[in-house]
């Protein structure tokens, strides 16, 4: 990104190394904190001594706010959300914000609707829906 150009999330100017980037949603990063606390709990008696202040308190905030729990459903998410050619920036964004309706998703992610992936809002309600059924059924 040049110098002149500014960053702007709502246009999708995040920087080529953002636009690259893989991303990932709260409820991933939660699955993963997860799991390597379970393998510092294995490694020592005291799991506590093992993990830093850091890391517990990132592992408490993606538990705060992830919405789906289980990585089945976190997969699911996932492969609704990239069916819809989304970038990684805005899937992340609609799978931790959880809008229920076409209005919401478009005031968080405004390029769902100016990059041209979705025709209507047909499209957009429906993978709501989608992921509303989803979370439903947890």
């Amino acid at each position: 990104m040049s110098a002149e150009e500014e960053e702007n999330a709502a246009e999708l100017k995040i920087g080529e190394e953002f636009l690259k980037a893989k991303c990932l949603m709260n409820c991933e990063v939660s699955l993963i904190l997860d799991k390597k606390y379970e393998q510092l709990q294995n490694m020592s008696d005291d799991p506590l001594s093992q993990t830093s202040q850091v890391f517990e308190k990132s592992l408490q905030y993606v538990k705060r706010f992830s919405r789906y729990k289980n990585s089945e459903t976190v997969k699911q998410v996932r492969e609704v959300l990239s069916r819809n050619r989304l970038a990684e920036f805005e899937l992340c964004v609609l799978g931790n914000l959880c809008p229920e309706t076409v209005e919401e998703a478009i005031a968080m992610v405004p390029t769902i609707k100016s990059k041209g992936r979705f025709q209507d809002d047909d499209a957009i309600d429906k993978m709501l829906r989608d992921l509303s059924l989803i979370k439903k059924f947890e």
